[in-house]
C-alpha cells in the first residue's frame, strides 16, 4: 500500500507555530534533531505494509530520507487537491492499487508497527474509508498533558487520528463534500452540521453511539465507512500548538537516549562475546590417568629371561 504524506502547510503569522517555522513548512520544524516529517518517514519506511511514499508539498532539496521509494509532488493549494494528486501518483506507480494511506506530517511519534497494525486491521473488510479515532483514556494515559480537544458522544470521548486508509475512488467521488469536511477537520461539530442537522444535534446531545454515527454519516455521504479505534495514542498526537511541540520534543529525545543506551549495551555484549576464549579443557580425571598408565604397561613388551652360560 502506498502512503501519501501531506506536508504543504506553511504557518502564517496568526498560526501558533509561526515563530517555530521560520517561514518554512510546518513539516520541517525541528524535533529532537531532525525535521518533524522525517520521524513520519522513518516509521513508514520501516513498515512492512508500505510500498511507496509520496510527499506532497516538499521537494528533494529538503534532504529527506526513507527506506522505501520516495516521490515528491508540489503543493496543489488545498488539502483535498493534494490528496487527489497523491492518489493519481499512486495509480501511476501501480494501476492495481485499491487503497492508500493518507498520513499527516505532524505525527512524529508514529511507529512502524502502528502503521502495519492499521493496514492489517483495515484490510479485514472492504470499505471505502477507514477513519481513525482515539478515546480520551488512551490518549491521556500516553500523553496526559496533550490538551487535545475531544468530541463527546453517548459512549465515549474521542479525538481524531491523523493517519487513515482510503479507497482510491474516494479521490474522484463526493469531492465537494470532502472539501467541506476537510476544511472543518479541526471541528467535529462543524463536520456533523455539514453532514446533517439531525446528526449534529445527536452529537450535541450525546445521544448517538460511535457505530450509529458512522452508519448515519456513511449513509449521508453514500459510502461504506468504518471507524478504527486506535489502541495507540501516537497516531492522534499531532503538533498544532507550541506546548504539543515541546511535549513531543521531550518525549522523542528521551526515546533517542534510550535507543543509544540500548545500542551501546548491545555493542558491548557483542564485543565481549568476540574476545571471550573458548571453553577451557576439562582436566583429565585421576581415574582416566590410571587407566592410561595401565594400558601403556600392558602394551610394553615383556623382558626376555637371560640365558645362562654353561
Amino acid at each position: 500500500m502506498d502512503a501519501i504524506v501531506t506536508a504543504g502547510g506553511i504557518p502564517q503569522p496568526e498560526d501558533p507555530l509561526y515563530t517555530y517555522s521560520n517561514g518554512d513548512a510546518k513539516a520541517l520544524i525541528d524535533i529532537a534533531g531532525k525535521p518533524m516529517i522525517q520521524w513520519v518517514l522513518d516509521a513508514l519506511g520501516d513498515a512492512k505494509n508500505v510500498d511507496n511514499v509520496i510527499v506532497i508539498g516538499l521537494s528533494p532539496k529538503n534532504n529527506l530520507t526513507c527506506r522505501k521509494p520516495l516521490y515528491y509532488l508540489s503543493n496543489q493549494g488545498r488539502m483535498l487537491a493534494n490528496i487527489v494528486a497523491g492518489v493519481n501518483k499512486s495509480l501511476e506507480l501501480n494501476r492495481k492499487n485499491k487503497y492508500v494511506l493518507v498520513v499527516s506530517s505532524d505525527i512524529p511519534a508514529l511507529k512502524p508497527e502502528m502503521v502495519d497494525w492499521l493496514v492489517d486491521t483495515c484490510m479485514q473488510t472492504q470499505d471505502d474509508l477507514y477513519y481513525g479515532v482515539c478515546t480520551r483514556e488512551v490518549m491521556e494515559s500516553r500523553f496526559p498533558d496533550s490538551k487535545r480537544t475531544y468530541t463527546k458522544i453517548k459512549d465515549m470521548e474521542l479525538c481524531g487520528a491523523d493517519i487513515h486508509v482510503s479507497h482510491v475512488r474516494m479521490a474522484t467521488e463526493h469531492l465537494d463534500m470532502w472539501e467541506q469536511l476537510m476544511g472543518n477537520r479541526k471541528s467535529p461539530l462543524r463536520q456533523a452540521s455539514i453532514i446533517g442537522l439531525s446528526i449534529f444535534f445527536q452529537v450535541i446531545m450525546r445521544s448517538i453511539t460511535l457505530d450509529d454515527l458512522v452508519a448515519k454519516v456513511s449513509s449521508r455521504i453514500g459510502i461504506k465507512g468504518r471507524a478504527i479505534q486506535w489502541p495507540h495514542a501516537e497516531a492522534c498526537m499531532d503538533v498544532d500548538k507550541p506546548h504539543q511541540l515541546e511535549l513531543l520534543r521531550t518525549d522523542l529525545a528521551k526515546q533517542q537516549r534510550r535507543s543509544v543506551v540500548k545500542a551501546k549495551a548491545g555493542l558491548k555484549k557483542m564485543t565481549k562475546v568476540k574476545v571471550a576464549k573458548g571453553p577451557a579443557k576439562k582436566p583429565v580425571s585421576v581415574k582416566k590417568v590410571t587407566m592410561l598408565k595401565v594400558a601403556q604397561t600392558k602394551l610394553k613388551p615383556k623382558p626376555q629371561p637371560k640365558m645362562r652360560r654353561r
